[in-house]
């Protein structure tokens, strides 16, 4: 999918990756790029429509729903990381909150127009949701299961014209990994590897060398294969669920 003179919705848009995704989508002709923050955002250009959207708010996603009358390309990029021990529960409750049911909230509200454009979803995760990071478990746990979703959507929607795609990040410049000494890579390099990989219909992209380090092994590997082998059961589980 090409974004020039398409719609599209980014959740998380305010920072980091968010922001450098709206303003990617611009630079490459999209028509109209909603941005939705948990705070007002403020932007010169015309095609940014400002949203406020927090994912865990029911209502907000309603009334963003029943503003977007057509929408092509949907990115789920909002998401929380807080260093922890798994030793609090509310803490492990609130990633799971916004990283999965917060994702799973935005997508099931915007896929009748999903559908109808034969749109796309694009889910940012990251590295820690394949193998966790132990400074961050309760994070690694949320994005964990947000590919497993983000799998189960793929499987599910590929019959109804809508693909997903799964951003598996490695650490970029941004606020969220300030606390990182590692080496990292801007967000607006990522941004543009993002969409490229959404052009050329990439399932799952790498948008960054370290991830990228890893995406031979990761569409060869056992999971991977696995993947392709359930996904033949989303037609059977749909006809049985009728």
């Amino acid at each position: 999918m090409n974004i020039a003179n398409k719609s599209v919705l980014i959740t998380g848009a305010n920072r980091g990756i968010g922001r450098a995704l709206l303003n990617e989508a611009l630079r490459r002709g999209a028509k109209k790029v909603y941005a939705g923050t948990r705070s007002a955002l403020q932007h010169p250009d015309k095609r940014v429509t400002p949203l406020t959207l927090d994912v865990t708010s029911t209502s907000q996603i309603r009334q963003a729903a029943d503003e977007i009358k057509t929408l092509d390309v949907l990115i789920n990029n909002a998401g929380i990381a807080i260093y922890d021990d798994l030793s609090n529960l509310e803490v492990i409750e609130q990633h799971l909150a916004v990283n999965l049911l917060g994702l799973l909230k935005v997508t099931r509200a915007f896929l009748p127009v999903l559908k109808h454009s034969k749109g796309a979803i694009i889910n940012n995760l990251s590295l820690a949701g394949l193998a966790p990071l132990p400074v961050i478990p309760s994070y690694s746990l949320s994005k964990a299961a947000a590919l497993n979703l983000t799998q189960s959507l793929r499987a599910l929607l590929a019959g109804q014209g809508v693909t997903v795609h799964a951003v598996v990040l490695g650490p970029l410049d941004t606020d969220m990994n300030r606390g990182f000494n590692i080496p990292k890579v801007s967000p607006e390099s990522a941004a543009r590897n993002i969409f490229d990989g959404l052009e050329k219909g990439e399932e799952d992209i790498f948008p960054d060398p370290t991830s990228l380090s890893i995406a031979e092994g990761w569409r060869a590997g056992v999971s991977k294969a696995l993947e392709r082998q359930f996904a033949v059961f989303a037609p059977q589980a749909a006809a049985n669920a009728g």
